[in-house]
This record gives C-alpha cells, sequence and structure tokens, in this order.
C-alpha cells in the first residue's frame, strides 16, 4: 500500500470521526478492492485498532474499541462514599459507575438527599472516594498528592455554583483572573485574558464593578468568566440556574449550550428536570445510587 496513504491514516492519530471520514473517502473509491481492503485492515490491526467493515463496505473504529478511553474526560469505577456524623456512618454515595467523555453535556439530576452534591465533589475530583476509583483524563486521582491534584483540577476543570461564590472585595476583571494565578499566568496575560472573557460574557461595560453591585445574572456570567479563565475542558456547573429568574436562567442555558458546542464538555448538577433535557445525557440519582442513564 502507498506510504502516504497509510502516513496519513496514521497520522489522524485515535480520533474516530477522522478515522471514519477518511477512510470512506478511501474506500468509496476503492471498495471493490478487496486487496486494498485487506491492506488497511492489516494497518488497523497493526495500529492496535479494532475494526468493522460495515454493510456499505466501509471500515470504521468498533464503539467498544479500547480507543475509545481516548474520548474519556473523567471515569468513575464503582466509587462509595461514606461520612462519618456523630456515632453514625452515612453513606451518601454507593457502587456508583460512570463515565463521560470530551464534548458530553451531562445532567445529573435527584431531589434533595439524593447524593448530588456528593457525586459532584467526586466528578469534579474535590474529594476523594470511600471506596472505587476516579479518573481524571485517565489518571487516579487516589495516587496524587493535593497540590498536583489541585493543579490539574484548576487547568481541567472550570466550576460555577449556585451562589456565584465571587470574592466580594474584588471587581468583576480580577474574580475572572483569579484562577489564572495559581496556573502561573504573568499578570499582563491574566488581564488581557480577563477582559477577552467578560466581552464573550457581555459584561465589558461591567468588569470595574464589584459583585454586589452587579444582578444575578450578571454575577452568573462573571462566574462563568472565571471558570473559563484556563481554558478548561470540562465545566462543572452546580444548579447554575437556581438564584435566578427564569429569564436569566435561560440566557445561562444558552450559554451553556453554545460552550458545548464549541466543545467544551458540560457537568451540570439540577433538581431541575425541563433544565436537564437541555443536556444531551442524563444520569439520575436515588438515595446515594445511579437509578438511570438516558
Amino acid at each position: 500500500m502507498d506510504r502516504t496513504v497509510k502516513s496519513q491514516i496514521l497520522k489522524r492519530g485515535y480520533s474516530i470521526e477522522i478515522w471514519r471520514e477518511f477512510l470512506i473517502i478511501k474506500m468509496t473509491k476503492l471498495r471493490k478492492s478487496n486487496n486494498m481492503k485487506t491492506q488497511i485492515k492489516n494497518i488497523f490491526n497493526n495500529s492496535g485498532k479494532e475494526e468493522i467493515l460495515n454493510k456499505k463496505g466501509f471500515y470504521s473504529i468498533s464503539p467498544n474499541s479500547k480507543d475509545n478511553r481516548n474520548l474519556e474526560i473523567i471515569r468513575l469505577d464503582n466509587i462509595c462514599k461514606r461520612y462519618k456524623m456523630g456515632e453514625e456512618i452515612v453513606q451518601a454515595v454507593c457502587d456508583a459507575s460512570l463515565t463521560i467523555n470530551k464534548g458530553d453535556f451531562v445532567a445529573i439530576v435527584g431531589p434533595s438527599g439524593s447524593g448530588k452534591s456528593t457525586m459532584m465533589n467526586m466528578v469534579g475530583a474535590l474529594d476523594l472516594a470511600s471506596k472505587g476509583d476516579i479518573f481524571l483524563d485517565n489518571i487516579d486521582i487516589e495516587h496524587l498528592s493535593e497540590s498536583r491534584l489541585a493543579q490539574i483540577r484548576g487547568k481541567r476543570i472550570g466550576f460555577i455554583f449556585q451562589t456565584f461564590n465571587l470574592i466580594p472585595t474584588l471587581n468583576a476583571l480580577e474574580n475572572v483572573a483569579l484562577p489564572m494565578i495559581f496556573q502561573g499566568v504573568s499578570k499582563s496575560k491574566r488581564i488581557e485574558m480577563a477582559k477577552k472573557l467578560l466581552n464573550d460574557v457581555k459584561l465589558s461595560h461591567r468588569m470595574y464593578h464589584l459583585p454586589n453591585e452587579l444582578s444575578g445574572g450578571e454575577r452568573q456570567r462573571v462566574a462563568i468568566a472565571r471558570a473559563l479563565a484556563n481554558d478548561p475542558e470540562v465545566i462543572l456547573a452546580d444548579e447554575p440556574t437556581g438564584n435566578l429568574d427564569s429569564k436569566t436562567g435561560e440566557e445561562i442555558m444558552r450559554m451553556f449550550i453554545d460552550l458545548n458546542n464549541s466543545g467544551k464538555t458540560i457537568i451540570m448538577i439540577t433538581h431541575d428536570n425541563e433544565l436537564a433535557k437541555r443536556a444531551k445525557r442524563i444520569i439520575r440519582l436515588r438515595d446515594g445510587k445511579i437509578v438511570s442513564q438516558e
């Protein structure tokens, strides 16, 4: 087989979509050539790929291929989380397994006391499991030092909270720039990026205002800009519209959808079933257990 074609295929790395596009083009032209099919199949086998010859004669990657691990951003394997409250042991989450892939928009839904907050803490690598394993970008966080975990978490995940959690003595610009300090970004770069992010959320005219001078919707937009400060792969939003009126909540949801369409992975914790329907996947919790994944 022509070396150029082989290098083109291998150069695509492990992106399922790019592999499929390339092979469809090639196999459309050459699908009658069994010799060509055999050679492509051999390349897949030599590369550790698992292939399927579909009804149209095109090769594609199996959904069960190990290479799908390259799409994983967060994985929970049979995790449990227990807390001691006085003499009582409370099991907040029990035997939960969950995989979140790059580009997902996942809503984690459940009533009060279902374990949503605990699940959020573990999905966001804010807490370790009592049992089971948590993987962030295929790294088992159980074996990381707290400082290393904080650095990875700060780079990979942006957090948005129901109560905004802005620093009251810092203006909007300073709040957005704050996470970049911990990633070693220079002051000039921090200010430049913070201004751009505030402009992106349509708050450039409010950048020097303190949080108590902003409306609830404006504060949440500042929180979104802050969550994006280190260009994380994942946005983790805890009841992001809980303190907002319906109109402002809809504006925030549209921002999340736009972010997801741009390639960000969105994980939203909510008790609102209507809000959850806007996500691509819904994980339902009850009494600390995952009862369904839609």
